[in-house]
């Protein structure tokens, strides 16, 4: 049987993170419902200490998610956590933007917080590894 998964990447600030992850991709923040959210502090589910605002939205503080625009790919959720991130990732997104627009891509990230981890090569192949601004590793191929 086949599964359907989602990505999840834990975050000290999940929707500042989920913003510049969607730009970085192009793709798009997945909809929060401010009445569906009020529902469910009215009947007692949640409190207002589980919300906050962000850009003018009323958002659960927890997380945000984004999809891709086509809906061909997994969803990336990004949850809150409390602790910052310590060691390398064990999981990284390899993104694929073709060899012509690496350096490119880079220089954009790097332009939007990112930083150059390293740089590698395998025959004809190249990719670099970045971090994003949490330090969430991504490798640019």
């Amino acid at each position: 049987m086949a599964y359907e998964f989602q990505v999840t990447i834990d975050s000290a600030a999940p929707h500042p993170l989920a913003d510049w992850w969607a730009e970085a991709l192009g793709w798009q923040r997945e909809p929060q419902d401010e009445a569906f959210i009020r529902s469910m502090i009215d009947q007692g589910f949640a409190s207002e200490s589980d919300t906050m605002r962000h850009n003018g939205e009323l958002v659960w503080a927890e997380g945000a998610a984004i999809r891709h625009p086509g809906g061909n790919a997994p969803r990336v959720l990004f949850q809150l956590v409390p602790e910052p991130k310590t060691v390398k990732n064990r999981v990284h997104l390899d993104v694929r933007v073709g060899p012509e627009d690496v350096d490119k891509e880079v220089e954009r990230l790097v332009a939007r917080g990112a930083t150059v981890l390293h740089e590698g090569h395998q025959g004809p192949h190249r990719w670099v590894t970045m971090a994003d601004p949490e330090g969430n590793e991504l490798c640019l191929t």
